[in-house]
């Protein structure tokens, strides 16, 4: 069976804080879909697993460790475990980041 996800129906937008939506939760693969409002942000943070940052909507600035890029629609940005990454509309408009998430593989 096909899973899809439809990601005009799931962009919500809330005026006091991110909306967050859980698209797919599974222990392989997480799917969540941010949605800020300009000036809103998600502060610089770490996690033990790989990460891409997708802007679907919008524009706003995506930082990964110390480095910052300015983000649009269609653009893609990577995250390796561990590493502070997080991102903000603060570019005078909307944003729509979807994240997905993987496990990192554990050295045995």
């Amino acid at each position: 069976m096909i899973e899809t996800l439809d990601l005009k129906q799931q962009i919500k937008f809330k005026t006091d804080t991110i909306s967050r939506e859980m698209l797919s939760d599974k222990p392989e693969m997480r799917v969540a879909l941010m949605c800020l409002e300009p000036g809103q942000e998600l502060k610089p943070h770490k996690a033990p697993m790989r990460l891409m940052m997708y802007c679907v909507e919008g524009k706003g600035t995506i930082t990964v460790g110390d480095e910052t890029v300015v983000a649009d629609q269609k653009t893609a940005v990577l995250c390796d475990p561990m590493v502070l990454h997080g991102f903000a509309a603060d570019q005078g408009e909307r944003l729509v980041v979807m994240a997905i998430v993987t496990p990192a593989e554990t050295e045995g």
